[in-house]
């Protein structure tokens, strides 16, 4: 992880761009107000997604299940299709 001030991440900016693309670096960009920024590629940014929506299904599955113990499940016939 890089770190880089915003007029340095300005200046330099296809430098950090490929930075973060060519060497999937995430690079924290650090402005005056506090109010930083992460800049990284747009496949790691797929990823992170990604395992956040993986997280939030398996977490959902986890609740369907503890349902499913607690005796709140439902009971349906199966429908045929022809």
């Amino acid at each position: 992880m890089l770190a880089a001030n915003y007029t340095t991440v300005r200046t330099n900016f296809k430098d950090y761009c490929d930075k973060a693309v060519d060497n999937d670096e995430a690079v924290i960009v650090t402005r005056r107000n506090g109010r930083n920024v992460v800049m990284i590629s747009l496949e790691q940014y797929n990823r992170m997604v990604t395992k956040l929506k993986n997280a939030e299904y398996l977490q959902m599955i986890d609740r369907s299940l503890e349902q499913l113990r607690d005796g709140k499940g439902q009971i349906h016939e199966l429908i045929e299709d022809d």
